[in-house]
Parts: structure tokens; C-alpha cells; sequence
């Protein structure tokens, strides 16, 4: 069966994280076309073209001049200096022989394998999985992150109240169960379709729109609490309540006090599949503290009327209601807090379990949650055994490096940060995810030495000693696959790599013989025979299931096939629900946890044992009035491919875009359209501005992505030209339990730029010798 019936004229297939498409070259031009059965494709593919042959491209080995000159060690010169063209051959052997010095003298344990970020779509071409099985096999091992910037606070928490994060995610509540079954859809933080077009793999179909609009045409509600309007597509038809950044958690409160007090919650399911709830009763009725989290509380805090908050209650009592908390909530202070009372609202309503009821957690965040599994497995490369077992959570980069030796609390316990002489970056932008980059920079300075693998002139490749540029994902073959997808497909390479630019696999390969580990590293594989190795096991799967189970050779010549799928069943929190004590959860106590004994035992003043209202400690404050919200960019995952047309096409006078209410830009003297500079004590930036009666006054939203583009990259905190929110964001954990990332919100001034507009060099190749 075609899936493709474009792929005339040259089109060859591929895949991405934003869509399935095909390609082609036609007059030196790249040509891209989505997925034919795609009902919503993503723009985002419309990238390629531009970014495909960009002057911001790699186009050989680069050495940094300080590094070459004076050897291995801390150097304020990193993202300030000029590099070296060499060959691949001298880089290899440079860099060869820097490892074995830092491998056989410090240890494995002072090298930390970052490569955080979405590398590639294909099984095989994974930056992830190549760079840690090559320190595996070739180092011994390396120092390791834990889970990510997305959700790294869930992450720790989930496993604690409710059990496996994977299951609550993906095997729970589907679009399908949205559009036929939801009645009430009450989303904090809302289901953007600018997350849910993007996948850590390949995806073929968004269907996310979709899902939506038939829900609300079958008269299903929806009600979007953010203080952007955008969070929910138009098709939703949503109620938009907007409250004050951060103060969710406070509004779940207030929801459920109403409930309880008008004996609406549900006490059977409660006292059947859950723990601690006379615990928090006590604290929501405020026996514990002598503060009831009533409406009035909650309205305070929220920014919203109490008689609002008790409607809202009411309308959820006796409807099929399905509770989102987006992932955007738990990337602030106490980011923990929403996620475990957005369980407890949930659970109180006695919708956890039910078709399209209970709680959705991060629905609408990516775009295989909410999906149906395969059937049948898809490859993946392994990553070898890592023989060194310490770890640090993924946002604590910069206090790593800049505090090696000193502890910190993390999910109950005290642990110490290794000191690091050389990280090895591939796949990832850490001067897009983390916060404070002008820290960043700092911590940056502290290394022997930085490794990066990129494409383009990241910020990140410009703070670098060694660079070594890669191939992008239409230069090179894979397997398309993503296990919450049913189209696998054969990643046929559309051009010939850029320059001297290599797979990560070569490079690596290569590496590993100088530092003799080739044959350990390769297996003896060619890149193809590692296709067809990853390949097997869902050939074999098929078979098994006495389905049709093409030949690699017959797959690689095709334009993909589907894959089965397994049933829409709910997952584990369904059969939990069915069957309590003979299908418990993977908690403590084999339900959820409305009060946690072992997070009570942790004693972090910053996490108590049950959900609780935290209140920022950073608040707007006269010299940092505003909220800045940012968040993901509509036109590009992340900061990829920034330099691509339909990213910087969206883009006015080449700046990032922000956005703020029409009145709070009239009292600064700001029209629609201005350049304005956004600032506070760790930062500034500069922006285009769009004002807009979809954000809530006092707020102003800067999406991330922007790359960073100091004006003067010799100052100290120069001013980001380009727009580049995380100058301004604040590097702290959410809590002593997960450390998680904190960097959706936080406070800034704004005014009217109107000095003469700096270039920007964002794209611009760094200065060569």
C-alpha cells in the first residue's frame, strides 16, 4: 500500500520530529512536501530549505586559538575567541589524546556526556544514544543528567504519588477518549497545538486539532486557565479564565474546597484508591494551619472573583472531567505543587480511570503523549553499560560546574557534585535549554575543555574548544520510528553532507580507534548493517504475529508501512481503578498518594508530604514589574533550525517576538511593532513587540529559541540582541525533591528601545584565523 502517493519526481521519504515528509532537490533548491495523510501538517518542515545550505552551517573542523595555543584549562576567552580550521585528522588526534589524558588521569568520573536535546528522529542517528555509547565503550563511562528540562519535576514526583511517568502519559487518556467521552475539559496551562505538533521521534499524523474540535462540536466544555488565550487552539471554543502566573495551584484549592464543603467530591473513590486524604482534608479545610483554601483565599491569590472559582467547581461536579496541567506549570518555583494537586482534584472528582476523565498530565505537551503504542517494537541503538553511576539533574549544569564538590538535596538525598574537566556536547543547544546564560558562561570558563558535535554556529558550538560539524538528518540514512507512531519508514538521505560535515557515527568511530575501542565501539557494523541489525526485531515481532514482515531490503526500497497497535485501554490507572487491590500502582502503597509518607520523610521545607500552596518567592517587585512567560516558540522545536525560513520569517526586524497588553504598553510609551528591551539583574535582551488582548495585563510573553547574540560577547552580561529570554531567567531548582528547571517564569522591566538597533551576528560564522 502506497502511504505516499507524492513520492513522484524525485521526492524521497523522510521524517522528523515535526512531521513526516518527503524531499527533493529541483534546481539546487530543496523541495518539501508533508505526509499525505497527515491531516494537520506542521509547518515547522518548511525549515529545511533555507537551513539546508545556510551560511551559519559548519563546514569543517574548528579548533578554538586559545585552546590550540595554550592546551587544556579554564579559559574566560570560551564564547570570545577565534577559531582554527584543521583537519579531520589533527582534530581527531587532538581530541583523542585529550581524552585519554582526562580518562586515564581524573577518570571517567570527571567527564560529563551532556548531549541533552532532540537529535534526530531516526533509530539510529540518535546524538543521545551515539555519543554515550561511544564514552561507554571508549571512556568507561561518564557523569550523566536525569531527566529533562520539559518536565523535571514531574518526573521525580510522579513515581512517588501515582506511579509510572511513561504510563500516566501515554498509556492513560487518549484523543480518541477526548472526542467521544470528555464532557468538562478544565486544562491549567492549556494544550497549545505549537507543543503537540512535535514528537521525540517521528510523527505521521497530528491529531491533535482534530481531537479538539470534534469534542467541542459533540458539546464538550473546555476551559483554558492561563494568562495566554493561545494555549488552546480556536477549535476548542474554550472559556479563557486568565489568573495570575503561578498561582494554579492555589486555584485547584479553592475549586476542590468548594466541592468538599458541598459534599460534591467523591469519598468512595477516594477512600478506595487512595492515601492521606483525611491528611490534606485537614489542611484544605485549614484544621492544620487556620487557613481554609477556600474561593475567597483562592481569589485572592488567583487574581480571579471567588463566585467564579465556586462556578467553576460546580460545573465540574457530575460531568465526565478530565483535569490537564500542562507541563509549563512545573518549569517555575515549586513546580511540583500543580502537578500532585492537579492528581488530588482529579481523584476528588473520582474521575481517574474513566474514558476520557481523571487527569491528564502534560496532554497536548508533545505529540505522542495521549497516542495508542505499537504492537511491536521499534529498534534502538545501545548505549553499552556506563561504569561510572554518578548523575546530576539535568538543570544543575552551571552550580556542577561552578560548585564541584559542594552538596545538594535531590529526591531524598544529599548528594555532591563531581568536578568535571572536559564535557562532551552532541545534540544539543544547553544555550537554548538553561537558564542564566550569562552563569552559564561563567561555569562554561571553569572546564579543561568543551566538546561540541553541531551542525551550525550555536552558541554553544561558539563557546567551544573542539567543534566538529555533523550532518543534519537529510544528509544520512535511518529508520523513521517512534513507538507511539504506526508509520515506520525508510530515512533515505536527500543530499550529499554539507562541507566536510560527518554522522556522529563516523566521528565517532574514528574516535574510538585512536582511543582503541573501534571494533568495540562499531560492533564491525557499517551504518547500513546497523539498519538492517535495528530492524530485525520488529521483522521478527510481525512474524510472530503472523503479519506481513517485509525484508529489510524490501522495507528500504518501499515508502513505509504501518504497524499494529495496541488497544485504547486506559493503561495501569484503569485497571487500577477497576481492581484496586489486585492491580495495584507502582507507589508505596499501591495507590495514589494524596499524602506521601516518603516525601514527608525527605524534610524539605520546600516539598512537604502532601500538595500544599507554596507562594513564589520571586515575585514583581517596583524595579521588575512584570511577569515574562517563556515559553516554546511556535516555529521551530526548541531553538532547531532557528536560522530556517519559516522561523526567521516569523520574526520582525530580525528580532524575536514578544508580546504584552495594549495597556501595559501605553504606559511605557509602546506602540505595536517597537523594538523594546526587556531587562533585570541577571540580563537584557532585546525584542520585536506585538501587543495583544490575549495576554493577561502585567504579563508579557518572550518564547525561548532565539539564538543568544551578545552584542559584545567580550562584556559580561552584554546585552542579547536577538531575543534570547533566557538571559533574564533565574537558574534555581523548583524544589529540594526534583531540582527541576524553573524557567517559565519570572520577573523583568520592559521600555522602548531607541537607540540605534545593533546587527545581529546570530547566524554569522564566528571569526576564523
Amino acid at each position: 500500500m502506497s502511504l505516499n502517493d507524492d513520492l513522484d519526481g524525485g521526492f524521497v521519504p523522510h521524517t522528523s520530529h515535526w512531521g513526516v515528509f518527503s524531499a527533493r532537490m529541483r534546481d539546487g533548491e530543496l523541495e518539501v512536501r508533508p505526509h499525505a495523510g497527515d491531516p494537520d501538517p506542521n509547518e515547522i518542515i518548511q525549515n529545511f530549505p533555507a537551513a539546508l545550505r545556510h551560511r551559519a552551517r559548519i563546514a569543517q573542523p574548528m579548533i578554538r586559538r586559545g585552546w590550540l595555543e595554550n592546551g587544556p584549562g579554564p579559559d574566560e576567552r570560551r564564547g570570545r575567541d577565534e577559531y582554527v580550521p584543521v583537519s579531520w585528522g589533527k582534530a581527531l588526534d587532538l581530541l583523542g589524546a585529550e581524552l585519554l589524558r582526562v580518562r586515564d588521569g581524573a577518570g571517567p568520573g570527571a567527564i560529563f556526556g551532556g548531549s541533552y536535546g532532540w537529535a534526530s528522529a531516526g533509530r539510529f542517528h540518535h546524538a543521545q544514544s551515539q555519543i554515550h555509547r561511544f564514552l561507554n565503550v571508549a571512556c568507561g563511562g561518564y557523569v550523566k543528567s536525569v531527566n529533562s528540562y520539559s518536565s523535571g519535576s514531574s518526573q521525580v514526583l510522579v513515581p512517588h504519588i501515582i506511579g509510572d511517568y511513561e504510563d500516566l502519559t501515554k498509556r492513560n487518556v487518549s484523543w480518541e477518549q477526548v472526542a467521544e467521552h470528555s464532557e468538562i475539559v478544565l486544562a491549567f496551562g492549556g494544550m497549545a497545538l505549537k507543543n503537540s505538533m512535535v514528537a521525540g521521534g517521528s510523527v505521521s499524523q497530528h491529531v491533535e486539532r482534530g481531537g479538539m474540535q470534534r469534542a467541542a462540536e459533540r458539546g464538550c466544555e473546555f476551559v483554558l486557565v492561563s494568562p495566554l488565550r493561545a494555549d488552546l487552539p480556536d477549535e476548542a471554543k474554550a472559556e479563557w479564565v486568565s489568573c495570575i502566573p503561578g498561582s494554579d495551584t492555589a486555584l485547584m484549592m479553592g475549586i476542590l474546597h468548594t466541592l468538599v464543603i458541598e459534599g460534591r467530591h467523591d469519598r468512595s473513590f477516594l477512600d478506595r484508591c487512595t492515601v492521606g486524604w483525611p491528611v490534606f482534608e485537614r489542611y484544605l479545610r485549614g484544621e492544620s494551619d487556620g487557613q481554609p483554601k477556600d474561593a475567597a483565599w483562592a481569589a485572592k491569590l488567583t487574581g480571579l472573583q471567588a463566585d467564579e472559582i465556586v462556578a467553576l467547581a460546580r460545573r465540574l461536579h457530575g460531568k465526565r472531567a478530565l483535569i490537564v496541567v500542562a507541563h509549563a506549570l512545573q518549569r517555575a518555583e515549586h513546580g511540583e505543587q500543580p502537578v500532585w494537586m492537579g492528581m488530588v482534584l482529579a481523584a476528588a472528582l473520582g474521575q481517574i480511570g474513566l474514558p476520557g476523565g481523571g487527569y491528564g498530565y502534560a496532554l497536548g505537551a508533545i505529540a505522542y503523549y495521549g497516542r495508542r503504542f505499537n504492537a511491536v517494537p521499534v529498534g534502538t541503538l545501545s548505549q553499552a553499560r556506563n561504569g561510572v553511576s554518578d548523575y546530576i539533574p539535568v538543570a544543575r549544569i552551571s552550580d556542577m560546574l561552578l560548585h564541584p564538590g559542594e552538596s545538594y538535596r535531590y529526591n531524598g538525598q544529599t548528594r555532591t557534585y563531581p568536578e568535571i574537566k572536559l564535557v562532551y556536547w552532541a545534540g544539543g543547544n544547553p544555550f537554548h535549554h538553561h537558564q542564566d546564560l550569562n552563569r552559564l558562561r561563567k561555569a562554561f570558563a571553569k572546564l579543561d575543555t568543551l566538546v561540541v558535535h553541531e551542525l551550525a554556529w550555536t552558541a554553544t558550538a561558539r563557546h567551544a574548544d573542539v567543534v566538529l560539524p555533523c550532518t543534519m538528518t537529510l544528509e544520512r540514512e535511518d529508520i523513521g520510528a517512534n513507538s507511539n507512531d504506526p508509520l515506520l519508514l525508510p530515512m533515505r538521505p536527500v543530499v550529499p553532507p554539507y562541507g566536510e560535515a560527518r554522522d556522529d557515527y563516523a566521528i565517532f568511530a574514528d574516535l574510538a580507534e585512536r582511543l582503541g575501542a573501534r571494533e568495540a565501539f562499531t560492533e564491525g557494523r557499517s551504518v547500513r548493517q546497523w539498519l538492517e541489525h535495528l530492524y530485525e526485531p520488529t521483522r521478527e515481532a510481525l512474524a510472530a504475529k503472523g503479519l506481513p514482515a517485509p525484508s529489510f531490503a524490501e522495507f528500504w526500497a518501499g515508502e513505509g508501512f504501518l504497524l499494529p497497535q495496541q488497544p485504547d485501554d486506559g493503561g495501569k490507572l484503569r485497571a487500577f481503578r477497576e481492581d484496586p487491590e489486585g492491580r495495584p500502582l507502582p507507589t508505596p502503597s499501591g495507590k495514589l498518594e494524596i499524602f506521601s509518607e516518603t516525601i514527608a520523610s525527605f524534610g524539605e521545607a520546600d516539598c512537604p508530604g502532601h500538595p500544599a500552596w507554596l507562594g513564589p518567592v520571586h515575585v514583581p517587585t517596583a524595579s521588575e514589574p512584570y511577569v515574562l512567560v517563556a515559553n516554546q516558540p511556535r516555529t521551530r522545536l526548541h531553538s532547531q533550525f532557528d536560522f530556517g525560513g519559516h522561523s526567521s520569517g516569523a520574526k520582525q526586524r530580525g528580532r524575536e517576538v514578544a508580546r504584552m497588553h495594549p495597556d501595559d504598553a501605553s504606559q511605557r510609551g509602546i506602540a505595536d511593532g517597537d523594538i523594546i528591551r526587556l531587562f533585570n539583574e541577571r540580563g537584557a535582551c532585546l525584542a520585536s513587540v506585538v501587543l495583544t488582548d490575549g495576554i493577561r495585563r502585567g504579563v508579557i510573553q518572550l518564547p525561548t529559541g532565539a539564538w543568544y547574540d551578545p552584542a559584545d560577547p567580550n562584556e559580561d552580561k552584554s546585552l542579547c540582541v536577538h531575543g534570547n529570554p533566557n538571559v533574564l531567567t533565574r537558574d534555581i531548582g523548583t524544589s529540594a525533591l526534583a531540582q527541576g528547571c524553573t524557567g517559565q517564569l519570572t520577573t523583568v522591566n520592559v521600555e522602548r528601545f531607541d537607540g540605534n538597533l545593533p546587527p545581529i551576528n546570530a547566524y554569522e560564522p564566528p571569526v576564523s584565523a
